[in-house]
């Protein structure tokens, strides 16, 4: 499994629209120039987010994107599985995937089967609160 730009560039704006939340809306062309992202790129990625219901956006004078939640009522797990439609590491485990004719048998699906757990308990343990800070409060860094 690898995550894409897109899953990280979604967490990248998320955070920094946490960080720079006022109560007022961020307008999208200064999440890009701080995040160093093109405005267009984002566009597509703020569009998902706010039919989500993950952001709430506003046109015109004024407008531009904020959370619609507190950032630590947002997991990585479900932004990534947002952004990316899955976080499974093999075919079998995709939500809705037929069973396989050989599941009943197979030996390596318990494998696969536990290692999906842990990847999804793993990116659902963080917040995007969690991504703001580090062990001493200040700003986190990756």
């Amino acid at each position: 499994m690898m995550i894409s730009t897109r899953g990280r560039y979604a967490l990248r704006v998320m955070i920094d629209l946490a960080e720079h939340a006022t109560g007022t809306f961020t307008p999208l062309k200064e999440v890009a120039q701080r995040q160093d992202i093109s405005q267009k790129y984002l566009e597509s990625i703020m569009s998902n987010l706010s039919k989500s219901g993950f952001v709430e956006g506003a046109q015109g004078k004024g407008g531009g994107y904020r959370l619609s939640r507190a950032p630590e009522d947002y997991k990585v797990g479900e932004i990534l599985r947002l952004t990316e439609g899955s976080l499974a590491p093999v075919s079998c485990l995709e939500a809705g995937a037929k069973l396989c004719e050989i599941a009943p048998h197979c030996r390596t699906l318990p494998m696969w089967t536990r290692l999906n757990s842990v990847i999804n308990e793993f990116f659902d343990s963080y917040t995007i609160a969690d991504l703001m800070k580090t062990e001493d409060g200040g700003d986190y860094v990756i």
